[in-house]
């Protein structure tokens, strides 16, 4: 079992290197552009991808490997009051685009994780970034869902397994961080 989850893992790794590998540098470049302005990136998705969401923008505000600055990233999965009460007054599909409403600035860029890229709240967030000026990048997998449509750029996981999905989704993540780190 161990040995087979691995070459699973192994397989999904090549077929990004293999396939997205060009979206990849894309995406580092507009999180840098975005740091580089002075403007921030906000993060959300559900599950384990509010965990990814988490995980991406600790390693901004705190630190990727080496010492730099402090860098705004903002998980919008983290103010349970907030989600509480946007979920109660609005509906839990208003919860991330309630707060990039609040957030959002022109230049600002939105990432939303969602291994399906078809989770209305992800997708109602994408809608109300672009209103806002904000730049959009998808972390999805499948075929990429409804994400397709209202991302700048989609990078769509080639699996249908969500944990191969997550996997990749925080190894984008972290490659990012390490393009972050190499510029500042």
């Amino acid at each position: 079992m161990v040995i087979q989850e691995l070459i699973e893992h192994q397989k999904t790794i090549q077929k990004v290197i293999d396939s997205l590998t060009p979206a990849i540098e894309q995406a580092c470049e507009m999180m840098t552009t975005t740091l580089s302005k002075g403007n921030k990136v906000l993060i959300a998705g559900n599950g384990g991808s509010a965990s990814d969401a988490q995980h991406i923008a600790a390693e901004l505000t705190g630190r990727f490997v080496k010492e730099r600055k402090s860098l705004p990233g903002i998980a919008l999965t983290v103010d349970t009051s907030a989600i509480t009460a946007i979920a109660n007054d609005y509906g839990y599909d208003r919860v991330f685009a309630r707060q990039v409403e609040g957030f959002a600035r022109p230049g600002d860029l939105f990432i939303g994780i969602s291994t399906s890229g078809n989770s209305q709240g992800i997708l109602n967030a994408f809608d109300t970034a672009r209103e806002y000026g904000c730049q959009t990048l998808g972390l999805s997998g499948r075929d990429g869902g409804k994400m397709n449509g209202l991302c700048d750029l989609n990078i769509v996981v080639p699996s249908d397994v969500t944990a191969r999905i997550q996997e990749m989704h925080i190894l984008i993540g972290h490659i990012m961080c390490k393009a972050v780190d190499d510029l500042f």
